[in-house]
């Protein structure tokens, strides 16, 4: 069998912009799926949340050319799973909506493609929308390649415009199209052919993502940049040009569509998924000669914000999960440390394991998942990560880019403002105003909450992470205080209708409660010891009109994304597979 051509690409932009809609619209005319059939967004978190959350691998066929794609998340989040795909592919789609033109997201995920030499192809799409505008978008996208450094060939780059979601592409906004052949075309023309097989050279391979499987164990997603890899080869593994380790392949598996299909053999050029090695990392290169250059090392942002993983120690303790002792937490953070590589975690020698994360939403959908296997723990506030450095304090700072309604521009700069953002930059277009703000990390951890009530729900707020700069100072947020269970039982109807005008309550009635649970905020800013679980006091005396229906306003249940937010620091949230509650770290 000689090596198919092999076209290595992959598709990004900004969360929302059209990504996976594309990918599996390119998969159903290529016959990689079915009409309807399988989606790139498999994973149930991504299915629920309609984002993608993990980069994954698909392959299609199109005029005997093999074009490897890999859908990244465009969620900054999880920019680490961006950064090392781009390490494995030799082109890039860039995919803006034709109406919201470049996003922060869009910004982030080009920069570290033009960083690498890539000419991106740039697909505006949505260009059916209501209000779309793909010149202006256009414009806008060439500004950004010569703001973000793109050298000439870079900025010379091919437009092709979409309607992802009905599988239509054009070469001009005039032409006649009724499916994707332009911009397979496009594709087929304008990125190169991967390096092709050499009869006789030695294997290259680099891994840029992991995997698991219960019956194979870890598995190396790998891009071979030259020679051939077999099935039962034996190989040495290099990193940083030492610490070489030897292993055998057990299974090797190439793409067709999303489905892995098992192969003998794979050529360079292609995107494998190789079975057999334990304890194989990302960046590592596999090879069949001891003594040569491994690849370059790919290197992953710094963590932003850290928080701590501990046993949940509530008086509930025990009661919902399967999986509730210091071991078994640590045993899955190793085995998510495995696969999830903007993670950080220092197991120290407690039973308190600081988790380092790039961000509120990265560390929730650990925690979502965790949940859902069963597992039970209480985590602390997620803190900005503060470095000192010989000249002072630095701490991570972020840009912060809003879409809202002009009206809302005054609440927001101002709230903003007081969490120590700057405005760096305002767009108006019709009643609508883009705001740029940049900011430290801490000042954004539990703002998103209150810029939906800010707004209306409105609004649209992304940020991106720029890097350490020197620390900000002191930031004062709004204070609201907790209202606190003093007692142990369940919260009857009668009671929370007496709390309800104090504040905003988190639990309905007949929820269980316990000392030191937390069941709501109090709007004064002071911390309140209440008893949820206080009946009416019955006697034989009625008076008319005060016995009606009580009626209690609605509360606010809390998600893990919303106590992340809402939490204090003397605050722990307690996360078990069906509940998520909220209690000061010394209960009495």
């Amino acid at each position: 069998m000689q090596a198919q051509e092999t076209r290595n690409i992959a598709i990004i932009a900004h969360v929302d912009h059209g990504k996976t809609t594309l990918t599996d619209a390119i998969m159903q005319q290529t016959g990689a799926v079915s009409e309807g059939g399988a989606s790139m967004d498999s994973n149930s978190l991504e299915k629920e949340r309609g984002i993608t959350i993990y980069a994954k691998n698909t392959s299609v066929t199109y005029k005997g050319t093999k074009i490897n794609i890999v859908d990244t998340p465009g969620h900054a989040d999880f920019g680490s799973e961006v950064e090392r795909v781009l390490r494995s592919i030799d082109s890039v789609l860039l995919i803006v909506d034709a109406q919201e033109g470049p996003m922060p997201q869009t910004r982030f995920v080009l920069k570290k493609s033009l960083e690498l030499g890539l000419r991106p192809i740039v697909v505006i799409n949505k260009i059916d929308k209501p209000a779309a505008d793909p010149h202006k978008a256009e414009e806008q996208v060439l500004e950004l390649f010569l703001e973000l450094g793109a050298n000439n060939e870079q900025a010379d780059f091919t437009v092709v415009y979409a309607i992802g979601r009905q599988g239509i592409a054009k070469r001009k906004l005039t032409d006649e199209s009724s499916d994707l052949t332009p911009l397979l075309d496009t594709i087929l023309e304008k990125v190169e052919p991967a390096k092709g097989y050499v009869e006789g050279s030695t294997l290259k391979a680099q891994v840029f993502n992991l995997g698991y499987d219960n019956f194979l164990g870890r598995l190396a997603i790998a891009r071979v940049y030259e020679g051939a890899l077999k099935s039962g080869q034996n190989l040495f593994i290099l990193h940083d040009g030492n610490a070489v380790r030897k292993g055998k392949v057990t299974k090797l598996f190439t793409f067709k569509g999303i489905e892995r299909v098992e192969s003998d053999i794979a050529y360079a050029g292609d995107i494998v998924i190789v079975g057999g090695f334990e304890d194989i990392f990302i960046g590592e290169t596999l090879t069949d000669k001891e003594d040569i250059a491994p690849l370059p090392a790919i290197a992953v942002d710094q963590p932003t914000i850290a928080l701590d993983f501990l046993v949940n120690n509530s008086p509930f303790a025990g009661r919902e999960g399967k999986f509730v002792t210091t071991r078994q937490i640590r045993e899955r953070l190793e085995k998510e440390l495995e696969v999830n590589v903007g993670l950080k975690v220092d197991f120290g020698s407690g039973d308190i394991f600081k988790v380092y994360g790039r961000g509120e939403m990265h560390i929730s959908i650990l925690l979502e998942n965790m949940r859902r296997e069963g597992y039970e723990l209480q985590v602390s506030q997620p803190q900005a990560i503060i470095e000192e450095r010989a000249d002072g304090k630095y701490e991570p700072f972020e840009e912060v880019t809003i879409d809202i309604p002009s009206e809302y521009q005054g609440a927001v700069i101002e709230k903003l403002g007081r969490r120590a953002f700057v405005l760096q930059n305002m767009y108006i277009h019709g009643d609508q105003v883009r705001l740029i703000l940049e900011g430290p990390t801490r000042g954004i951890l539990g703002y998103k909450g209150q810029f939906v009530i800010d707004t209306r729900g409105e609004g649209i707020l992304c940020s991106q992470v720029l890097g350490f700069k020197p620390y900000a100072g002191e930031i004062k947020k709004r204070q609201v205080g907790s209202m606190i269970s003093m007692a142990t039982g369940k919260a009857l109807g009668f009671s929370l209708w007496n709390l309800q005008d104090r504040g905003t309550l988190y639990i309905g009635p007949s929820t269980e409660v316990y000392e030191g649970m937390v069941i709501g905020d109090t709007s004064k800013g002071e911390a309140m010891m209440v008893n949820p679980t206080k009946g009416k006091q019955l006697s034989n005396v009625r008076a008319s009109g005060s016995d009606d229906a009580l009626t209690l306003t609605p509360f606010r249940p809390i998600s893990i994304e919303i106590g992340l937010e809402i939490m204090s620091d003397d605050d722990y949230l307690e996360v078990t597979p069906q509940s998520v509650r909220l209690r000061k770290q010394k209960l009495k």
